[in-house]
């Protein structure tokens, strides 16, 4: 009897969450933008170019096709390339780890061209430029 009652409340958990919490009812590839296109319960719709999202950055097109979502609607998994992708961090514009984002953002700042940026380049490359790693 208690399992019933604990099931019973499970499943009402479940049909909350699922009724307030966004999933993915479906996901597809399309490849003449490379981008993954998922629409959620909510009716919201999303597209976001693969090669933003770290585990399908450089996939081959015929792999990125095969999309599969999970049960619950929260993930979506690629069987070829054995990738995964959160839907709640495709929501929030998560596209891979902590680590793995900072390096993006990095390498984007680092790349960023200012009149600044360029003066202070001058000023180094007069000084001899970098000091030499000594180790």
């Amino acid at each position: 009897m208690a399992n019933d009652v604990n099931y019973q409340a499970a499943r009402e958990a479940d049909a909350l969450h699922r009724a307030t919490v966004p999933h993915a009812v479906s996901a597809r590839f399309i490849r003449t933008r490379r981008a993954l296109h998922v629409t959620l319960s909510n009716g919201v719709e999303m597209s976001v170019p693969v090669d933003l999202l770290q585990d399908l950055q450089g996939a081959s097109l015929n792999d990125l096709a095969e999309i599969e979502i999970t049960p619950l609607g929260n993930g979506l998994h690629w069987p070829r390339i054995d990738a995964d992708v959160l839907v709640e961090g495709l929501i929030h514009g998560i596209y891979g780890s902590r680590s793995w984002m900072a390096a993006q953002m990095g390498r984007v700042g680092g790349s960023s061209a200012s009149q600044a940026k360029a003066a202070a380049a001058r000023r180094n490359g007069a000084k001899g430029g970098r000091p030499r790693n000594v180790a």
